[in-house]
């Protein structure tokens, strides 16, 4: 994931820290796909474009996952075993 500066980081914080409670799976599509939209806001309407905009959603994803649902698969397989093959 790119890592911004601290004053950028500032910034979309205190944005951000006003959504206080996001409620469930639907509300957190929503956001994302709010935040896409708006990030199209002043774009042109170009492949290269729109692909960037799937691409930073994707690679949100996959860090996601890396830091915490792989973690918690590895806590699983370390406190039930491996599975054998």
């Amino acid at each position: 994931m790119p890592y911004i500066s601290q004053k950028k980081r500032d910034y979309y914080d205190r944005v951000l820290d006003k959504f206080l409670y996001i409620i469930d799976k639907g509300d957190l599509e929503y956001c994302i796909f709010k935040l896409m939209k708006l990030y199209m806001t002043d774009k042109k309407y170009r492949y290269s474009i729109l692909h960037d905009c799937v691409y930073a959603a994707q690679h949100c994803a996959d860090e996601f996952r890396r830091r915490y649902l792989d973690k918690r698969e590895d806590d699983a397989r370390d406190a039930n075993g491996d599975v054998e093959v």
